[in-house]
């Protein structure tokens, strides 16, 4: 699928019109790992799509670059435990259109 007319959030998940997030499959093991160390942190069930939205957050606020990679090192776990929690406070961990 082209990602032409989408935004870039990091590379690999992109953001259409709509505001629909799309994730290439390649970094589905990546989202499952950060989620699995993001629930220490924020003594929360955090899963794979309180990942994406955390990420999404955090390139909105400028903290993650279009162009630089994911990858699970604890300076991204850092960054992403605040945007988790507030997606618990703000949104009672709801994240998607079905929840």
């Amino acid at each position: 699928m082209p990602h032409s007319d989408n935004q870039p959030i990091v590379p690999g998940i992109f953001l259409d019109a709509a505001g629909q997030a799309t994730v290439d499959p390649g970094l589905a093991d990546l989202l499952f790992d950060l989620a699995i160390q993001l629930e220490e942190p924020t003594n929360l069930p955090v899963d794979v799509e309180h990942v994406l939205a955390a990420i999404i957050l955090a390139a909105r606020k400028g903290e993650l670059d279009s162009t630089t990679p994911l990858t699970s090192d604890a300076a991204l776990v850092e960054v992403l435990v605040g945007h988790v929690k507030s997606i618990f406070t703000d949104y009672d961990g709801r994240v998607g259109r079905d929840d």
